[in-house]
């Protein structure tokens, strides 16, 4: 899941860069801000669960 989210997320920094619509820029920098925070908390979890110990 972490894989396409950072792929989302290069695909958002690419079309920004590219932007030229005011309003299209803006929602692709709420779209990214969102993504980042999704992907955060992906890999939040993920080291949660690295950290467990295995169960004895």
């Amino acid at each position: 899941m972490t894989f396409s989210l950072e792929q989302y997320i290069e695909e958002l920094r690419l079309e920004l860069a590219n932007c030229a619509d005011w309003d299209e820029r803006l929602k692709l920098e709420a779209d990214l801000a969102g993504a980042r925070q999704e992907l955060a908390f992906a890999n939040a979890e993920l080291d949660a669960l690295l950290a467990e110990e295995p169960p004895s």
